[in-house]
């Protein structure tokens, strides 16, 4: 029972973590992990516990059921009329994305399913969005007759021009082969596969620095828009710095010693004979 005399509210997002690696899953199957008022407070609460963990390298978001995100709960959209409401999924999902965004872990997005609307918002928002080739994507919005309007903020940011105004406007479903072909999945890959490729993705980012990962997520975001002149002069500091730094002064003497650095996360204690993570 709870401090207040009452049995536990049951969580609607789990986490865990493993070899450096935090694994965040919706877990709201009955409606379609849609993002309710209660499965957005338990998304934040794990996001802050996987950011504040210093174990933790690389997140993975993912969902169960069929569905990875159905988008907003309707159900809690609604209000009487003539009534005033405030859209309850507006209340925290901006923070949520942005979170995701800025991140200096980086995040990938398992997509065990299909995703709508809002759940494209939560995808976009990772470093890394891996599908399996049979889900489908639509931004069903306009069709409801409210408007894409949070999640454009990163879906913008990932899709061809083109294919945004194409299916931001008409609502139509496409299937994961163009969701990877227009920016919004990294890989499509089949369904046997999925698991082995997060995995394969996980490792390699826990080979990098942990400081070096957070800047080149930001480097990947901010160079383009840099002047040619001004870029070149303030990544020439920002190389030297790093090369000097005590990160990339481990790294050299690792490679020089043919060993692992020092962030690399090594076998547990319990099971000796599990292989080190991105050996």
């Amino acid at each position: 029972m709870n401090s207040d005399g009452g049995w536990p509210v049951e969580r609607l997002v789990r986490k865990e973590v493993s070899g450096g690696i935090a694994t965040i899953t919706l877990d709201s199957p009955r409606n379609r992990n849609a993002l309710s008022v209660r499965l957005l407070g338990d998304l934040e609460d794990r996001l802050n516990w996987a950011l504040a963990d210093e174990s933790v390298r690389v997140i993975v978001l993912t969902g169960t059921g069929p569905v990875f995100c159905a988008g907003a709960d309707l159900k809690e959209q609604r209000s009487e009329p003539g009534g005033a409401h405030e859209a309850p999924v507006t209340a925290s999902f901006p923070e949520i994305m942005s979170m995701i965004w800025e991140s200096p872990k980086p995040v990938i997005c398992r997509l065990n399913g299909t995703a709508r609307a809002g759940g494209l918002g939560l995808v976009a928002a990772c470093d890394f969005a891996i599908a399996p080739d049979s889900a489908s994507f639509a931004f069903t919005e306009v069709r409801l007759g409210v408007v894409p309007a949070m999640i454009a903020v990163t879906v913008l940011r990932r899709l061809d021009p083109r294919a945004a105004a194409e299916y931001l406007l008409t609502g139509e479903v496409f299937d994961a082969a163009r969701a990877q072909e227009i920016g919004l999945l990294t890989r499509a890959v089949p369904e046997e596969e999925l698991d082995a490729t997060v995995a394969r993705y996980a490792d390699m980012l826990l080979r990098g620095g942990p400081e070096a990962l957070a800047i080149t997520k930001q480097l990947v975001r901010t160079v383009p828009a840099l002047p040619v002149e001004e870029g070149m002069r303030r990544m020439a500091e920002l190389s030297a710095q790093r090369f000097t730094s005590a990160e990339g002064q481990e790294g050299i003497a690792a490679f020089m010693a043919k060993r692992l650095p020092s962030w690399v996360p090594r076998p547990e204690p319990s099971d000796p004979g599990e292989p080190v993570r991105g050996a």
